[in-house]
């Protein structure tokens, strides 16, 4: 693992792969249990160019079913493969091999897919100062390990919920009265906690500077407004920017000047990763 790259938390991988191996498994595998359950080898390969991320959930699946299974990777958490790369390799029981290849490379495929995507996503605004971060937009049960993943591609991630800070949008603000209102109403009632504001005018970026919040989001702004919003910032307070952020259209945003871009599709429309376990030894290269 990278040592940029902080290692999740061992209980929630364990919990994540005790819910999916309890799904997938149930009162047993009664097909694994065909099978002599002799030791055996078994390799991962990575049909496709990917940034691999996920490896703890992985190695946890294995292991949850056979202790004394080795697995030996080949790359790091982060690290881009080509195609035909051979990822890991296994060594155990049989049957604990066989039963835990779907739920190990779910983990694997999704989480690898949200690496490969926000990786894409680095790159386009690479040499600006825009980071790109993801949002809430996961699947449920599984934000933590997602949010691990944004990281391991090289984004950063916004709140982990509605809990770590408080983010003032449309409905907020209308039922406060204004955003001046509810800048002071949520200063009041949770002091020390972040507060990010959404606006959606130039005239409403005006009134969320005035209340120094610790980042004001500005949703669907033309190219223009957005330029503007940067210079009437100035510094101040951070700005990010969301909705409608493509590949295609994130290098002009960063190239405005803006500090953060949040991006729902690193989550949300992830396109798992082609992977295969199959059992035996590699061939040479």
């Amino acid at each position: 693992m990278s040592a940029a790259l902080s290692p999740p938390d061992l209980d929630l991988v364990a919990g994540d792969v005790a819910r999916a191996l309890a799904e997938d498994i149930g009162s047993g595998d009664v097909t694994a249990d065909l099978l002599p359950d002799a030791p055996a080898d078994a390799f991962v390969v990575c049909k496709q160019p990917a940034v691999i991320a996920g490896r703890p959930w992985f190695d946890a699946t294995f292991r949850q079913l056979d202790p004394a299974v080795v697995i030996h990777w080949r790359v790091a958490e982060g690290e881009p493969v080509p195609a035909g790369s051979v990822l890991c390799l296994l060594h155990g029981r049989s049957r604990a091999l066989v039963s835990g290849e779907r739920t190990a490379l779910n983990f694997l495929q999704l989480l690898s897919a949200t690496a490969t995507t926000t990786a894409a996503f680095v790159a386009a605004v690479q040499g600006t100062r825009a980071r790109i971060l993801d949002t809430r937009k996961t699947i449920p049960g599984l934000r933590l390990a997602q949010k691990y993943a944004v990281r391991a591609g090289g984004g950063g991630n916004h709140r982990l919920g509605l809990h770590d800070a408080m983010m003032l949008k449309e409905n907020h603000i209308l039922a406060a009265g204004s955003i001046a209102a509810a800048i002071a109403a949520a200063r009041a009632r949770h002091p020390g906690v972040p507060l990010i504001v959404e606006v959606e005018t130039l005239a409403e970026l005006d009134q969320a500077l005035a209340g120094r919040p610790e980042r004001i989001l500005v949703d669907e702004f033309s190219l223009a407004d957005l330029t503007e919003a940067v210079r009437r910032a100035d510094g101040k307070v951070p700005l990010e920017v969301s909705g409608g952020v493509g590949l295609d259209t994130v290098r002009t945003l960063a190239a405005s000047g803006v500090d953060c871009i949040s991006v729902g599709a690193l989550t949300k429309h992830v396109q798992a990763v082609d992977l295969s376990l199959r059992l035996g030894t590699p061939a040479a290269p």
